[in-house]
């Protein structure tokens, strides 16, 4: 069940500036003894060569945006103490990789954060408070213990959250396990399933109220396989029927449409899934079988021109969770960090639209993938994805969300 630990940090210290830098590639016979949740995406682990092609896209012409600069992003990074003290911010999944380096630059920039980590591992959630207790005494730091792939302990985390805070600046949702089969859940829901769609659609419906209510900044940041949609199964939402080949663009789509439906209730709150590339944290070494060889041989071969440094993934990530790149549909007091330069592209294929698709490098989807999701809108995808995922919730907990 879930464990509430609260740490209080009252006083303040000077914050360190941090440097990009490449950390030492692990060899691909290397274990991980870390067993918390890896916050990189089961789906985009076959993503090396896609996102090599990412990197051309930098250099190559394309529809897609042109990629912030990563000095673009360290000084907006560099700007969120320019907003009010006091942010709040949920990580899902931040006791490892992605969420835990994002968390650490949330807190290293912040005045005065309050923090949220869900995970399921008390020892790291000890280490990585501590190191935030270095980057910024004067936050607040509360761990909270749970398994997030059941939708039961998903409400009992909100419940906790919603007695606490009356508002939501950021959520950040990033929790994941290696598991590339159609293995279920106790609740009965493909795992695979539970923790990249059903798991984060419960914490968006029910925080959503709180994040509506916040001011200068209302984000709510998925990490899985934005860009990467493909063609949905309208009869196979879970995926349980869905071949692994297919599955990444089918949960891309499923993903993107529901934080669709989910803008439609809160104009006001601004929605990123992003694919997050290649980056080489403990997950890597924990994908078991054939596959699990090829990836960590990949990482060995070609970490250096393949993966993104954590450093810089932590930055770009932070960029995605608090810029003005990414504003809501409707109001411009809750967009984050003042942005001057070009607005990112939603998804319906206009400049700020509330909810955006987007790669490593932060640009947008291309034009095909803004074709594939219309055609799903026109079909009434939208709706139907919200009232299965509701039904799902129904049958687990017998209770909808309320918005």
């Amino acid at each position: 069940m879930l464990r509430f630990q609260r740490q209080f940090l009252p006083t303040q210290v000077e914050r360190r500036k941090s440097k990009i830098e490449r950390r030492p590639m692990k060899t691909p016979t290397e274990k991980a003894t870390n067993t918390d949740f890896r916050p990189c995406e089961p789906l985009h682990i076959y993503s090396g060569i896609p996102h090599l092609i990412n990197r051309i896209h930098t250099i190559v012409p394309t529809n897609r945006q042109t990629m912030v600069p990563l000095a673009s992003i360290l000084d907006s990074n560099s700007r969120l103490s320019t907003l009010p003290p006091g942010l709040v911010a949920i990580f899902i999944g931040a006791t490892a990789g992605i969420g835990e380096i994002t968390l650490k630059k949330f807190v290293q920039y912040a005045r005065q954060p309050r923090a949220y980590l869900v995970g399921r591992s008390q020892s790291a959630a000890d280490r990585i408070i501590a190191s935030c207790k270095e980057l910024n005494h004067e936050g607040e730091y509360i761990f909270i213990k749970a398994d997030v792939s059941l939708i039961r302990n998903v409400d009992e985390v909100c419940a906790v959250i919603k007695a606490r805070e009356k508002t939501i600046n950021i959520l950040f949702l990033s929790a994941a396990l290696p598991v590339l089969d159609h293995s279920e859940t106790l609740e009965g829901l493909p795992t695979i399933a539970a923790l990249n769609f059903y798991s984060r659609h419960r914490f968006i419906t029910a925080l959503l109220p709180l994040l509506r209510q916040a001011t200068s900044l209302r984000r709510i940041i998925t990490i899985a396989v934005g860009s990467f949609e493909g063609p949905l199964n309208p009869n196979d939402f879970p995926g349980r029927h869905t071949s692994l080949l297919t599955l990444r663009g089918h949960f891309g789509t499923l993903i993107t449409l529901s934080l669709e439906a989910a803008a439609e209730r809160a104009p006001e709150v601004s929605f990123v899934h992003e694919h997050p590339g290649t980056v080489n944290t403990s997950f890597m070494q924990r994908v078991q079988g054939p596959l699990g060889i090829l990836l960590r041989s990949m990482v060995w071969l070609g970490g250096r021109w393949l993966c993104i440094p954590v450093e810089e993934s932590g930055e770009r990530h932070l960029f995605l969770a608090c810029s003005g790149r990414f504003p809501a549909r409707v109001g411009d007091e809750g967009s984050g960090v003042e942005w001057k330069g070009e607005v990112a592209r939603g998804t319906t294929g206009v400049s700020g639209g509330g909810v955006y698709s987007v790669g490593w490098s932060g640009e947008s989807a291309g034009l095909e993938v803004e074709r594939l999701l219309e055609g799903y809108r026109e079909k009434g995808m939208v709706e139907d994805i919200w009232r299965h995922a509701e039904s799902e919730f129904r049958r687990i907990t017998g209770e909808d969300a309320a918005l």
